[in-house]
């Protein structure tokens, strides 16, 4: 009773949290929200991939074990299992979800993937929607939207999402292997994480801002 009590005041916004409470599963789970639920562009991706892969090394932090042959595989299901839902959504109606969205965040989103799909193609841009916060949340659907082939889709989501959802935690790691006593840096760290996910975000804030000050 206690557990439960403890696992529904978790902070779905925070990545420690989440691992504490949930552990392996909560990496598919949260990693499916973000990439196949319009719900779960708020989520924290990246720092959530980092942050579990810097809790496999053993001992590095005081937080909870986790262990790379569990947590790879939960990111891997959640990320590409995420990705076929979110364009299955879009195949099915996604546009009309779009559309109806008052979030100014997913309309910017909506805006870069559509941009992203006309300067590099569908797979380049696939690929890269996967290190872009909010991007990756809605190119999926958007994919099933402008009916980009299935067979193309899964191809390369299956590509950019082994690539980030394996490399993010690999990096986190690698970082906790070679940087002893790293549990005294492990806020900032994330911290970093986090900074350098929205970076994405606040240059195409910026550039739309001036695209619309250009047009008056």
């Amino acid at each position: 009773m206690v557990q439960s009590s403890a696992q529904l005041a978790v902070n779905v916004l925070d990545a420690s949290s989440l691992l504490s409470a949930f552990g392996a599963l909560g990496v598919a789970v949260i990693l499916f929200a973000e990439t196949g639920l319009l719900v779960g562009f708020f989520l924290p991706g990246d720092s959530l991939l980092f942050t579990a892969g810097l809790l496999c090394v053993p001992g590095a932090t005081k937080g909870p074990q986790l262990h790379l042959a569990q947590v790879i595989p939960a990111a891997l299901a959640g990320a590409l299992i995420g990705a076929q839902v979110g364009y299955f959504i879009g195949r099915r109606g996604g546009r009309a979800l779009l559309a109806r969205s008052n979030r100014r965040s997913l309309r910017q989103g909506t805006e870069r993937a559509e941009e992203l799909l006309a300067k590099y193609g569908h797979g380049k841009a696939i690929v890269l929607a996967r290190f872009i916060p909010v991007v990756r949340t809605v190119l999926n659907p958007l994919c099933g939207v402008l009916d980009v082939p299935a067979g193309v889709f899964a191809r390369w989501q299956v590509a950019g999402g082994a690539i980030w959802s394996v490399g993010v935690v690999l990096a986190g790691y690698g970082l906790g292997s070679t940087v002893s006593g790293i549990d005294g840096y492990l806020l900032p760290i994330i911290g970093l994480v986090v900074v350098v996910s929205v970076i994405p975000v606040v240059l195409e804030v910026l550039r739309a801002r001036r695209s619309g000050g250009a047009a008056q």
